[in-house]
């Protein structure tokens, strides 16, 4: 979940924990978009110096809400050679969680930005989905997150490959298994063009034969969309053959059966 701080979300964390608290839920985690070392690398992330701020709000939150368990973590773009910098955001605090994304490709294109849509009509979707997924298998094999997030980002506007791609779906997974590391339902996809939660219920099956850990995301940007379409997320996990999910707490993961169906 995010914040105002990444400059394309509202609220702040007791807004979200509000949401939460009216919606019956007992734990929630806000992952704001990682800083970068200069503030000026895009335009929707939270800058270097707001991260004090983004933590005092945290604690906040948990201050107002006590009878709600709030994880404080990042959404950490995963950037070949950014390692160090990861690593450095990792030491900064006793985070629970990160949540290891890939929003760009070679060449510094963010593939899920609507100004840059163009950029999909000059490209071979099989190969842009192919340099995705070459990504986001390297950072499941990085040992920096706890989560990948959004792991078929690459559908957000539907353009889709016309050739086969579960042979990239697979080493994807196969990497992910091999690392421990937990992949999410992340239910914003219904709000997109694609208009279908990520990952899409081909990927989840293939990840729940590889039994690769699975953590459940609203992505929300706002208040409203705390805890959005989760019965389906549930309903869509199990139908995938997923009888658990994971929680974190300091880095730390706890395996939990999914909630009893509605």
């Amino acid at each position: 979940m995010h914040t105002h701080l990444c400059h394309h979300a509202e609220g702040v964390p007791t807004d979200l924990a509000r949401r939460a608290v009216e919606l019956g839920l007992t734990e929630i985690g806000v992952s704001e978009h990682n800083p970068m070392p200069r503030d000026d690398f895009d335009v929707w992330r939270m800058y270097d110096s707001k991260m004090g701020e983004y933590l005092a709000a945290i604690e906040e939150a948990r201050g107002r809400f006590p009878q709600l368990k709030i994880r404080a973590a990042l959404e950490v773009d995963y950037l070949p050679g950014a390692e160090d910098w990861i690593r450095s955001l990792a030491g900064r605090y006793d985070w629970d969680y990160f949540i290891g994304s890939v929003h760009y490709i070679d060449g510094g294109w963010d593939i899920d930005n609507p100004a840059k849509i163009s950029n999909w009509h000059e490209r071979d979707a099989f190969e842009v989905w192919g340099e995705y997924f070459e990504r986001l298998t390297a950072a499941a094999a990085s040992g920096l997150f706890q989560i990948i997030g959004h792991a078929d980002l690459a559908k957000k506007f539907r353009f889709m490959p016309t050739r086969d791609c579960t042979p990239m779906f697979e080493r994807f997974l196969d990497t992910a298994a091999r690392g421990g590391v937990a992949i999410e339902i992340n239910t914003a996809g219904l709000r997109k063009d694609c208009r279908e939660m990520y990952p899409s219920p081909q990927f989840l099956a293939l990840a729940s034969a590889r039994k690769v850990a699975l953590t459940f995301g609203s992505d929300a940007h706002q208040p409203g969309e705390v805890g959005m379409d989760f019965v389906a997320a549930v309903e869509l996990a199990r139908r995938c053959g997923y009888t658990h999910s994971l929680r974190f707490e300091k880095g730390q993961s706890k395996s939990e059966p999914l909630p009893a169906a509605s």
